[in-house]
């Protein structure tokens, strides 16, 4: 059976780091009332010349060394981001321009906090039906340039990042991805949304969000993705490793941790470190852990993530 194995993981972050405590100083709020909701407590934003594109690339490039490979080995490249450097052309290219990859399939997958997972999923299903025999798959944000910064609901909450992984197609063995499980619900439009776009109001708009609402859903549906990603896998919850989740709430990895019975110990957490990055929130939480030695070869890993739209899914991997 051939496999999309993951050989290499990769991350970047903005310059500037912003504490709740400097937030406090421009927005009605306090690093206790912060940690408290949340569990953040500091976050990166992007300056000036830095993009989804840039952070993307870096990340992508730390993964590719991580492999060990040449970036002419890439045969395709999938962003997953709600904040792209332009409407068009996708960002993926000018990532793959930034590499020097002369030809490659490149693309853009937009489902916002899900959005790594759902590009996984992509990749994993044309690595197996022999598309590329290496691919790199990233989420980047730069969720800063569509905030409003007098809202401390959401503010407060988000930060800018990229996280990468490149997958590599092997024949037989263990390794590589399980399965993955995706999730979509369109009626939950307006609990998570940007208020513009280019054939509505033509601006990019703010992102809102109705945060009581979007925890509710999010602790059921995580659980219940996680479930049936163990079960597509033949995978129980004792066999698990680690779990990296999406990093958007405290609250809401432990919430969903105890529904599933899961240690606490065995789940990644870096939203302290990061706040919500969106679509680079898993692959960033995943390269810390490798980095740091948490995560080792052979280690089963259960990766989940929600948002807006509402879109969910969850992937089962022996790195």
């Amino acid at each position: 059976m051939r496999r999309a194995v993951m050989i290499g993981t990769g991350s970047a972050l903005p310059r500037r780091q912003v504490s709740n405590a400097e937030l406090a100083r421009t927005v009605d709020t306090s690093d206790e009332w912060i940690v408290e909701r949340t569990g953040i407590r500091n976050r990166y934003v992007a300056g000036e010349g830095e993009t989804t594109s840039s952070l993307a690339t870096e990340a992508a490039r730390n993964a590719i060394e991580a492999a060990g490979i040449a970036p002419s080995d890439i045969g395709l490249i999938i962003l997953a981001t709600a904040t792209p450097d332009q409407t068009f052309p996708a960002t993926a290219t000018i990532v793959q321009a930034a590499l020097g990859v002369d030809d490659c399939v490149a693309f853009d997958v937009q489902a916002v906090c899900s959005g790594f997972l759902y590009a996984l999923s992509v990749a994993d299903s044309m690595i197996r039906g022999g598309s590329a025999s290496h691919a790199l798959v990233i989420g980047a944000e730069t969720f800063s340039r569509i905030l409003d910064w007098e809202d401390r609901t959401t503010c407060v909450l988000f930060g800018d990042g990229a996280g990468a992984v490149v997958l590599k197609a092997e024949d037989g063995g263990d390794r590589g991805v399980l399965a993955t499980r995706l999730h979509a619900d369109g009626r939950h439009n307006q609990l998570l949304y940007v208020d513009g776009g280019p054939s509505t109001t033509q601006t990019v708009g703010k992102l809102r969000m109705k945060g009581q609402e979007v925890f509710r859903h999010a602790v059921t549906n995580l659980a219940q993705v996680l479930r049936e990603v163990m079960q597509d896998a033949g995978l129980t919850v004792d066999d698990i490793d680690w779990v990296v989740p999406h990093q958007a709430n405290r609250r809401i990895l432990d919430a969903t941790a105890r529904k599933l019975g899961l240690p606490a110990e065995r789940v990644i957490i870096t939203v302290d470190q990061h706040a919500n990055t969106s679509a680079a929130s898993v692959p960033l939480a995943l390269d810390v852990a490798v980095r740091d030695g948490r995560i080792k070869p052979g280690d089963l890993l259960v990766l989940e993530a929600m948002g807006g739209g509402f879109t969910w899914g969850a992937a089962a991997i022996r790195y």
